[in-house]
């Protein structure tokens, strides 16, 4: 069992102060909920705490900041910390770079990235890609209006990840994470 220290409760509270005000894209639901469900998944699938905490934090210098937030997370709670969140954003910058491009940029990175980075990123990818199918049994094809990739975007995306974490791990969230997005991919193709 995974003790939860203190630190643990350091993070969801750092995660609360950053994310408060965000959403999930498209929705009222509190994007801390997505944060909670990603380190969830990981302690699920056999996180040590420093892995469960940036999955908490995985999101934090991508939406909330840049390297001064990098560097927030470094001074509290360490340089492996603080790496593993790194290896999971896609962007430093403000504004963004082009969507595709730090897409095909990520996945790049996925096929050689450390066993805890792929852990937290298919956790991470993994809630996302539930969200979306179960948004779209709900709204339809319109629910790929909230991403920039639109459809095709999306979905070449979520499928260029499945493809990477079958090859790569960790199993079993690769196969779900496949299970996902074939159901999301079958139910897109029929409405188009």
């Amino acid at each position: 069992m995974l003790p939860i220290s203190e630190r643990f409760e350091e993070a969801v509270g750092f995660a609360l102060r950053l994310h408060r005000e965000q959403a999930r894209k498209g929705s009222r639901i509190p994007y801390v909920a997505h944060l909670l469900s990603v380190a969830a998944l990981a302690m699920e699938h056999g996180a040590d705490e420093d892995e469960a905490i940036a999955a908490l934090l995985h999101d934090a210098v991508e939406d909330q900041g840049g390297l001064p937030t990098l560097e927030a997370i470094r001074e509290t709670f360490g340089e492996r910390v603080a790496n593993l969140v790194a290896g999971c954003t896609d962007s430093y910058a403000q504004p963004k770079p082009p969507w595709r491009a730090r897409k095909e940029t990520y996945l790049a990175h996925l096929r050689e990235a450390d066993a805890s980075i792929r852990l937290i990123s298919a956790c991470d990818k993994l809630h996302n890609a539930r969200a979306i199918l179960s948004d779209y049994l709900t709204l339809g094809p319109r629910v790929f209006e909230r991403f920039k990739g639109g459809r095709d975007g999306t979905l070449w995306y979520y499928r260029s990840l499945a493809d990477i974490f079958a090859q790569t791990g960790p199993h079993p969230l690769s196969s779900e994470l496949e299970r996902v997005v074939r159901e999301l991919e079958r139910v897109a193709d029929k409405a188009a």
